[in-house]
């Protein structure tokens, strides 16, 4: 849809244990399926190291809140691990890799371990919780990212341009979505669109109007 002589990219700055990146995940899912020459950046920023103190009612508004405004239910067993301390480094660290080695298959990889968290209950801190979407993906990331309490040096790497991202935007609010057409930074509302995902993809279409 975007002529050729136009540079645009989607970045999505996101923590794969947070629910409202779940919610907008589906948001770039629409954006990558109308726009396929669009370059993605899945920028995981690692937020939940399992050390944030936790507050259950907070917990308990938040996904109230995300279910309302996504109109979507959360599973129980996700409900349920909602309420025990989030540790999302070995995802931030496959996630990195997945994005610096294989592109094109990031965005299933998100996918299917945000399936596993939110739909399953499953809290992905242990590598043998990732083996099986690992190996339907047919992925072969190294031995050396699968550690739970340590960031990988290529995401401490990513989570400096995510600062950089951050401070241009002026807002360390997570999940954020910003579409890059040439020199343009665009950053996207995607709470109009949470209970129906497909009208950011007009959203977009109406940007990349503007240049070209």
């Amino acid at each position: 849809m975007t002529k050729q002589n136009i540079s645009a990219q989607l970045f999505f700055l996101y923590d794969s244990h947070c629910p409202w990146s779940f919610v907008v995940t589906q948001l770039v899912n629409e954006i990558n399926k109308a726009f396929p020459n669009i370059t993605l950046n899945l920028w995981h920023t690692a937020f939940f190291d399992g050390k944030i103190p936790l507050n259950k009612k907070e917990i308990t508004n938040e996904i109230k809140e995300v279910e309302k405004l996504a109109n979507i239910s959360f599973s129980k067993n996700y409900k349920e691990l909602a309420n025990l301390n989030r540790n999302s480094i070995l995802v931030a660290n496959l996630m990195t890799w997945a994005q610096n080695k294989t592109p094109n298959l990031a965005l299933s990889l998100l996918n299917s371990i945000q399936a596993a968290h939110f739909e399953q209950g499953e809290d992905l801190t242990t590598q043998s919780q990732l083996e099986k979407i690992i190996n339907e993906l047919k992925l072969s990331p190294p031995a050396k990212i699968f550690k739970n309490d340590k960031l990988s040096k290529d995401t401490l790497l990513q989570l400096e341009e995510c600062y950089a991202l951050q401070e241009i935007i002026q807002t360390e609010a997570i999940p954020a979505l910003l579409l890059a057409v040439d020199e343009q930074l665009i950053l996207l509302n995607h709470n109009f669109y949470l209970t129906q995902p497909s009208a950011i993809v007009e959203a977009v279409q109406l940007e990349l109007n503007k240049y070209q």
